[in-house]
């Protein structure tokens, strides 16, 4: 099972870095998409299939705590796990994000090991009901994550 994965992060330089992250993790990516804001992602969101969000909280235009409050609206939208990779490390936001129902925290500066541990977790937690329900399919097929 391959997952598609959207990196959400002002910074051109940030994305390139959390997608050999993840690439280095063992997590099957179909396709990584990209987005320089919130209102990118949305976009990315309305016409892509997205297994996973990877979100910097401090962007222009629309930050990723905006992002993670449109996607909570949203019916199909908040079935999709958020995962922040910030700098941002104030309890209070955190505990913002976790109201609005974000999935993980990696804080940066970050070894590829974290994104590989929170990834793990996440999609084990998100998509396991995907194994639970096809399990005649999944039988003969090895899960990477």
């Amino acid at each position: 099972m391959s997952f598609n994965i959207l990196v959400a992060d002002d910074s051109e330089t940030m994305r390139a870095v959390i997608k050999k992250s993840v690439s280095m993790s063992g997590v099957s990516v179909g396709e990584f998409y990209e987005a320089a804001n919130g209102r990118e992602a949305l976009a990315v969101l309305a016409k892509t299939w997205i297994d996973v969000i990877l979100s910097d909280i401090n962007m222009p235009e629309m930050d990723g705590m905006e992002l993670l409050e449109k996607i909570s609206e949203d019916d199909e939208f908040r079935k999709i796990p958020l995962i922040f990779i910030s700098t941002e490390a104030s309890e209070a936001r955190q505990e913002e994000a976790r109201k609005l129902g974000v999935a993980g925290y990696v804080k940066k500066p970050f070894h590829p090991e974290a994104i590989k541990a929170v990834l793990h977790e996440v999609l084990g937690k998100a998509y396991a009901h995907r194994l639970e329900e096809k399990p005649t399919e999944a039988a003969g097929e090895e899960i990477d994550f």
